[in-house]
């Protein structure tokens, strides 16, 4: 009895000490995950609950809130021309973006991850406008686009072409001061950002695919062009996909770059909804508004990231599988 009396003992001493140590191993994980719950929760999730509570309310930022309001700022909003073309314009810079601006990249990609002479090279020149700041990228574009050939590289250049004997006359414009051109000019500044990005998670993406089967391909007869599309591009695929992610989410929230060269102008030809949500709360001092068109595009950014993570994301991981 004494015997299986110890053993008893020694194996509730080893439970204890079993517990203990995953209780401090849960103590150690809570320890280090604090910090960044701290961040999150100051700087994401409270300004979200509070962006919902404001916008219940018709409240210029000064003075308690009194006026309520209920879903009157979402009516509002709704039935407003202004908000709907904000909408048509991120929309145009999303289509843009997937038609345009990813198969360039990808096709830069492509070339600069093969052989090529330099190659490292032009990815640090290609990479280096995302991480200038979008005040930067916005005022070199200013200058860009400047109706003064002689101060704009792009009326400067077409001038030069239109002195050419065998190019017709081509007239300068001013570019950002048409509301038919203006949007696509803050495109081409959003595209020359945005653009190396891409083009690096496609170079990641690359150096993952098998040297292998596109030489297997290639033996059996296969060109360059069927090679890439039978066998790269399949192959690419989860790197096509975070990429469509994080142009399609960008789409929606870019602000900075459009604000600094346009400003929503002229005449709202390039509002988007993060334009017309600043201007709606912070220079018409309508916050209660304003928080309403944030709630939006807080919604429509979970919506996008909601389907990716059910549908692309859990294909990747059973793929990965």
């Amino acid at each position: 009895m004494s015997a299986i009396s110890g053993h008893e003992d020694t194996v509730g001493l080893q439970r204890k000490r079993g517990l203990s140590r995953r209780n401090q191993d849960r103590l150690t994980i809570v320890l280090f995950l604090l910090p960044a719950f701290i961040f999150i929760f100051t700087f994401q999730i409270y300004p979200m609950i509070r962006s919902v509570y404001y916008s219940l309310y018709e409240w210029s930022g000064f003075g308690p809130l009194t006026d309520y309001v209920g879903l009157a700022n979402f009516e509002r909003l709704f039935t407003g021309r202004e908000f709907w073309d904000a909408v048509w314009h991120t929309a145009l810079i999303m289509i843009w973006s997937l038609a345009l601006q990813l198969p360039l990249a990808l096709l830069l990609a492509l070339l600069v991850e093969r052989d090529l002479p330099g190659r490292g090279f032009f990815r640090s020149i290609f990479f280096m406008p995302y991480v200038l700041s979008e005040v930067i990228i916005g005022q070199v574009w200013i200058k860009m686009f400047k109706p003064d050939p002689q101060f704009g590289f792009i009326n400067a250049v077409l001038e030069w072409f239109g002195n050419l004997p065998v190019i017709p006359q081509i007239e300068t414009q001013a570019w950002l001061a048409d509301p038919k051109q203006a949007l696509a000019c803050a495109f081409v500044a959003l595209t020359w950002q945005f653009f190396g990005l891409h083009m690096l998670l496609y170079i990641a993406g690359l150096q993952n695919v098998p040297r292998e089967l596109e030489e297997a391909a290639r033996i059996d007869g296969a060109n360059e062009l069927q090679t890439i599309w039978n066998i790269t591009l399949p192959l690419l695929g989860n790197a096509i996909r975070t990429s469509v992610y994080l142009s399609l989410l960008g789409s929606v929230q870019v602000f900075g770059v459009i604000w600094v060269m346009a400003r929503g102008g002229p005449i709202g030809a390039t509002e988007t909804m993060s334009t017309y949500m600043y201007r709606s709360a912070f220079l018409k001092f309508s916050l209660g508004y304003g928080s309403a068109v944030a709630v939006v595009i807080l919604v429509i950014s979970l919506i996008l990231s909601t389907v990716y993570q059910r549908v692309v994301g859990q294909h990747d991981y059973i793929g990965g599988i």
